[in-house]
């Protein structure tokens, strides 16, 4: 069972475990297990996304529970109502705060993108991080003794796909289990260290208006054991 962070009437937000697609897709057509159907059973009722989280990543997953309060909260995501706030394990030293505006090509699937067009102008992309901890460890990675990681605070300004991965990419700072993204060496250096194998980034907050009575709402979801284990060897 998922854990469930919020509920009212008109929206769920759950933790959603690393690994887990968000609906079904044709483009992983054998995958039966997948989170709509699996909360739609735990609750016994219909749930309708209202944003999505890559497969990969973990986190606040937010869904309504009717077509109109999807609707509303849509337009919340699109005209950039919602903060959110996302914590990753990143290669190299991160220090202090900085905001990257880099914008980014839409980045386009190749089956079920391959009628799109491939020539549109790039979108404007802004994150702002921080550093907040790091680590040194003794493994050998390329010509480098030594492995330094950064446990970092991420907040997208904007929403493209992949943003967070494709920034830190960007500025030599990839996430950590990122197969598409990441540094294939560093990623195997870090999952036999800590003998884990997956992305290292995680929905941690997400501050929503409620569309019906619009108060505030923080969506907040802790980390799991893994994190936690590894967070513990952190400076």
């Amino acid at each position: 069972m998922f854990e469930i962070l919020y509920q009212d009437n008109d929206l769920i937000a759950i933790n959603k475990p690393s690994g887990w697609l968000v609906h079904r897709s044709w483009l992983d057509k054998h995958e039966t297990v997948v989170v709509m159907q699996t909360l739609r059973d735990q609750i016994g009722q219909h749930v309708f996304p209202v944003h999505r989280l890559d497969r990969p990543t973990s986190g606040v997953l937010l869904f309504a529970l009717s077509s109109e309060i999807a609707r509303l909260m849509s337009e919340q995501f699109a005209t950039k109502q919602i903060e959110k706030t996302y914590h990753a394990i990143v290669r190299g030293y991160v220090e202090g705060e900085a905001t990257i505006d880099y914008p980014l090509v839409e980045e386009l699937d190749k089956i079920a993108d391959k009628f799109s067009d491939n020539n549109k102008p790039a979108q404007d992309a802004v994150t702002t991080y921080r550093g907040i901890s790091k680590i040194e460890i003794p493994i050998k990675v390329g010509k480098f003794d030594t492995a330094r990681y950064s446990f970092v605070e991420l907040k997208p300004k904007t929403g493209r796909k992949h943003q967070l991965r494709r920034h830190m990419k960007h500025i030599f700072h990839p996430i950590l289990g990122d197969s598409k993204h990441g540094d294939l060496h560093q990623n195997r250096a870090f999952a036999e260290f800590f003998s884990i194998k997956r992305l290292m980034l995680h929905a941690s907050k997400l501050q929503i208006t409620h569309p019906i009575n619009h108060d505030p709402i923080i969506i907040e979801a802790n980390l799991d054991q893994q994190w936690q284990d590894i967070l513990l060897k952190f400076i």
